[in-house]
């Protein structure tokens, strides 16, 4: 076999982990000339830790990379299917998961042979303190820094690395014990102070491991960090007596003093992999390799499947590109697995903070519970679970539909979680889906037309349970831009009320008006044209909380005075009196993205030193006294939501933490829920998108202020709604650019499902089974294809 390249022959890995160790045997797998070595500071075959947990994915890569070190670890691991939850009496237990256990001794001592056979060197209790030293003696031409979480090498040379390093919230503790569970189990506890969790595992014929997890407030006020490692064992192992059937739990952190083998978990991520060193003349690259360049929290079980697959891609980069410059073959490396190692840290992100905040979803019966905690890295879809475990999560399906509608009859097949029915007030929309308001630009002087009834009159029929009519102004110079709504006079209420008796005549969705002021942000031009950038010519004057420009070609607006607030307030309010006459469902007021109302809210805005600055309480008063005098001036019985912008993505604006206070205060003032969108309140905002990247600030609304919530931002197919829905993250979802594609795009979505569970509009119902057929029909063609 050729070498990778004509100067790469002596490899240097520093951690005898199972990055170093793997990378050390896939390169001299490729290359038998390499002169590779391993420098592990503990004794031979000799480790700490218990199990670790790789999925049957994970087992398939390492079958590719090598067949020989995989066979004997497809031979040690103990594989389940099954995932066990206990929460407050009940028990869920759902199959399909494709998991393996393995001691992590085990794991190292394949891996040290699988290496000594090959013709790894091993340096074993060699405690490395001079990287550049090492690699100087041995003549390394490249060093894999595998040198763990503690990285001393990444530590050196932080200022290429760039190391970013979030300790989390949650104390935890790795324990084993001699019960051996048969599936993947967690086991939730309350105490007087609060809730403790374990994660339990087999991962060999006669022992678990066994990790305790609660939050560090709730570990202090047991006085765990007081207490010494064997009380901290007999705390834990009296606590989940019920879950041991008389096992005991044991440590084998010995060498830890008191109750330091309890840590939080660090989450660590760097800007950058590689690192060039001058060493004896010469430049060898330094390359970060598993949880130096990397961790992902335990909850997901990632670490270690990210330490062998960083290996795998490398010694495959090297492979692929056999005559080319080590420093590309690097920067390779580094850029694609990056991104890989990102899409998993995001999702452990997930992972992490439902585990950190457990007492947010202890209202919720059992059933729920346990599809929350599968589904809360939001990598694991409703069709997802389907695949692993129809029979459970039918079942699941039919509980939920007994929830929604408990006097309905027991259907066959149950209702998908997105298709079944909410009430609010006096209000029931037939389904989970609303059309989400987007600005259109083409009112004329405030006046909705032909272009609107179109456009919202489609997408009623399309299957929605609420259509949403873009921010409409109360006042002409409350609109953004010359093409938006309004609703000040009888001309602009004649207009939406066309729309609405159109949508009432010809579907069953309802329909809502969304009322806002733009604030700062007005003036501006049409969508496609320069957005947010001023009018060429005839600008109006603006106002806002506080004489904060929105950019800096905007123009400045004016501080309101009380006058002004009376004023709009008075506006708000003939609007809202318009709307009710024109039929509207529903009402919401847009209290985001910047606009004045959101102006009032964000301290990003908001620099007034009166009653309506400086304070949260302060800063939503106004907000606050709109919302009041309208849900006043709107029929009882038809609910009112509000839209905020959760989080401000820019350091010193709103948090996700004010968004609960603040959904607490208009759940106070009687909104009905709370429409959770995120951002657009400064230009200065860095969101960091995904999919369905704002449920999370819904799912917190929802479960810690305990008010109805919609999710929106990135909700693009009826698994997401699915999930979403079912995991009790929110209680509608808000679609909006899939709509603009297709307006039928909730009818679409419910057919991709296979389901008759929707009321189809007249217009379609005698065409749905010929629909249902060229489904199946594409279906089946797809299959074929290669």
């Amino acid at each position: 076999m050729n070498t990778p390249t004509q100067t790469l022959q002596r490899i240097l890995c520093i951690g005898g982990g199972p990055a170093g160790l793997y990378f050390a045997l896939l390169m001299k797998q490729r290359d038998p000339s390499l002169h590779i070595t391993v420098v592990e500071r503990n004794r031979p075959f000799d480790t700490f830790g218990w199990g670790v947990v790789l999925s049957d994915q994970t087992l398939g890569n390492l079958r590719e990379a090598d067949t020989t070190s995989a066979a004997l670890i497809g031979e040690a691991f103990n594989h389940w299917d099954d995932i066990e939850v206990f929460f407050k009496g009940g028990r869920v237990r759902s199959g399909g998961h494709g998991f393996c256990g393995i001691g992590r001794k085990k794991l190292l001592n394949i891996l040290q042979e699988r290496c000594l056979e090959l013709g790894v060197d091993l340096v074993f209790e060699t405690d490395v303190t001079d990287d550049q030293a090492l690699a100087a003696q041995y003549r390394a031409d490249l060093v894999i820094a595998s040198d763990g979480l503690n990285s001393r090498i990444r530590t050196r040379y932080a200022d290429t690395f760039k190391p970013d390093i979030d300790t989390r919230e949650c104390r935890f503790v790795w324990l084993g014990t001699k019960k051996t569970f048969d599936a993947f189990t967690f086991a939730f506890v309350q105490t007087e102070h609060g809730w403790f969790q374990a994660h339990a595992y087999k991962f060999d014929g006669e022992t678990s491991t066994f990790i305790v997890e609660t939050p560090e407030a709730v570990w202090k006020a047991h006085g765990i960090d007081a207490m010494s490692q064997e009380e901290g064992v007999a705390f834990c192992e009296k606590l989940f007596a019920p879950y041991l059937d008389g096992h005991a739990l044991i440590s084998n952190a010995t060498h830890l003093r008191g109750s330091a083998n309890w840590i939080r978990f660090p989450r660590v991520i760097c800007n950058a992999w590689v690192h060039a060193q001058e060493i004896d003349g010469r430049q060898v690259p330094i390359v970060l390799m598993g949880d130096a360049a990397h961790t992902a929290h335990f909850s997901i079980g990632s670490g270690t499947k990210l330490a062998l697959e960083d290996a795998i891609d490398l010694a495959n980069e090297f492979s692929r590109h056999a005559n080319a410059d080590v420093a590309e073959v690097l920067q390779g490396y580094e850029a694609r697995r990056s991104v890989e190692v990102l899409k998993i840290q995001n999702a452990a992100r997930n992972s992490t903070e439902w585990f950190e905040n457990v007492e947010r979803y202890t209202g919720m019966e059992v059933e729920q519970f346990a599809y929350s905690l599968l589904t809360r890295s939001q990598r694991i879809s409703h069709e997802n679970l389907r695949l692993r475990d129809a029979k459970w999560l039918e079942g699941y399906e039919a509980w939920l539909q007994n929830q929604a509608e408990p006097a309905a009859p027991v259907k066959k097949h149950p209702t998908p979680p997105m298709l079944l029915p909410l009430a609010v007030r006096g209000l029931t929309l037939k389904n989970r889906i609303v059309v989400s308001p987007m600005a259109q630009y083409s009112a004329v002087d405030g006046v909705v037309g032909d272009y609107h009834l179109v456009h919202l009159g489609a997408r009623a029929m399309g299957g929605a349970a609420l259509v949403m009519v873009e921010m409409t102004s109360p006042t002409p110079e409350g609109r953004i831009t010359p093409g938006c709504p309004g609703l000040w006079n009888a001309e602009q209420e004649a207009g939406l009320k066309r729309i609405v008796d159109f949508a009432h005549a010809n579907s069953s969705a309802k329909i809502g008006l969304q009322l806002g002021h733009s604030g700062a942000k007005g003036s501006t031009q049409l969508g496609w044209e320069q957005i947010d950038e001023p009018l060429p010519s005839g600008n109006w004057p603006l106002l806002s909380a506080s004489d904060v420009p929105y950019g800096e070609h905007n123009q400045t607006p004016r501080a309101m005075s009380r006058a002004d607030m009376d004023a709009l307030t008075a506006a708000f309010v003939g609007a809202t009196l318009r709307a009710a006459d024109a039929g509207f469902d529903w009402l919401e007021l847009h209290c985001a993205h910047g606009y004045l109302l959101s102006s009032f809210i964000s301290p990003l805005t908001n620099q007034r030193t009166d009653d309506y600055g400086g304070t949260l309480a302060n800063r939503c008063r106004y907000p606050l006294e709109v919302f009041a005098a309208m849900r006043a001036a709107w029929p009882s019985g038809k609910p009112m939501s509000v839209r905020i912008s959760a989080h401000d993505w820019t350091p010193g604006g709103t948090t996700p933490d004010d968004a609960v206070e603040i959904a607490r205060m208009f759940k106070a003032a009687d909104c009905d829920v709370i429409d959770v969108s995120s951002g657009q309140t400064t230009r200065e905002a860095k969101p960091v998108y995904g999919r369905m990247y704002q449920t999370p600030f819904a799912d917190r609304v929802r479960n810690e202020a305990g008010i109805l919530t919609m999710a929106v931002g990135a909700i693009s197919e009826a698994d997401h709604a699915n999930s979403i829905i079912a995991a009790g993250r929110a209680d509608l979802c808000a679609v909006a650019r899939p709509h603009l594609a297709d307006p039928a795009w909730t009818l679409h979505e419910a057919a991709r499902l296979q389901t008759r569970a929707i009321e189809w509009p007249r217009p379609y119902e005698s065409g749905r089974d010929q629909l249902y057929r060229e489904i199946a029909r594409q279906q089946a063609l797809n299959a074929n294809t290669p």
